[in-house]
């Protein structure tokens, strides 16, 4: 039976463009399997033909259909929901905007004229931007963001990500907002497991980071392998209520739990 094998990327595969030890070797070990492979992203600010001439430089091959990123996926969803007339605001960076281009989505560069905002990791992010968002809020938009994640793992530690904008919208707002489209979300998963053509029991989440990939996996019934290479430490995996099928150092220990599984 074939099995899939959904990989995040940041912490998992590599850290910054220093690419994890083992990494090339495990993918390369799981496609001679007849085993499929998905590279599941919840950073925006990277096309996905970005991400596949990332993981080339890293001796890693990739077709494009194998990247999912949350901004894809942000397209995907808009592109099926939303009615004619409506428009969308954007706060993020230039490769969110081409996907949403790309996806035909109508854009606005007002934000009270938008029924959407969706907001990403802005390494430009500023208090003007902020105000646009609560207008845009105060106007009635649907405040949607592409991934809820903290920090951002690289090579010389964790910095601000995403998730560190929606605190401050939402401490300007005092509301939550509406939705998270990336992981941990069921859109994701979705979006993984239609591309592997599987079924989710038929696949492994594999990730460095607790409160999203493991979640996600956990809550959907993939089975999933935590890797402690990126964000999550021993301790943080001990206190969360969402407990990885496996845990590994790295992902250079993948092709043992499948040895482990086919004997």
């Amino acid at each position: 039976m074939t099995t899939g094998y959904i990989f995040d990327l940041d912490g998992t595969v590599y850290l910054s463009n220093q690419v994890i030890d083992g990494a090339k070797d495990t993918i390369e070990y799981i496609r001679t399997q007849g085993d499929k492979v998905v590279f599941l992203s919840n950073n925006s600010v990277y096309s996905r033909e970005e991400y596949v001439n990332k993981l080339k430089s890293m001796d890693i091959t990739v077709t494009l259909d194998e990247i999912i990123n949350s901004s894809y996926v942000v397209a995907k969803y808009l592109k099926n929901n939303m009615l004619p007339g409506e428009k969308v605001w954007v706060l993020g960076e230039l490769a969110l905007l081409k996907e949403l281009e790309l996806h035909q989505i109508p854009l606005t560069h007002d934000p009270e004229n938008a029924n959407y905002v969706i907001i990403s990791w802005d390494r430009d992010f500023t208090y003007h931007k902020l105000l646009q968002v609560y207008k845009a809020w105060q106007a009635g938009a649907k405040l949607f963001a592409t991934n809820p994640d903290r920090t951002c793992p690289t090579d010389v530690g964790q910095i601000p990500d995403c998730g560190a904008i929606i605190g401050a919208i939402e401490g300007a707002t005092g509301e939550k907002i509406d939705a998270v489209i990336g992981k941990p979300s069921r859109f994701m998963a979705e979006a993984a497991v239609n591309q592997l053509q599987l079924t989710y029991d038929q696949c492994f989440m594999i990730g460095d980071r607790i409160e999203t990939d493991i979640k996600m996996g956990f809550e959907v019934g993939m089975k999933t392998i935590m890797v402690l290479s990126g964000i999550t430490n021993e301790k943080m995996l001990k206190n969360s209520p969402f407990k990885p099928t496996y845990t590994l150092k790295s992902i250079k220990e993948v092709p043992t739990i499948m040895k482990q599984l086919m004997s």
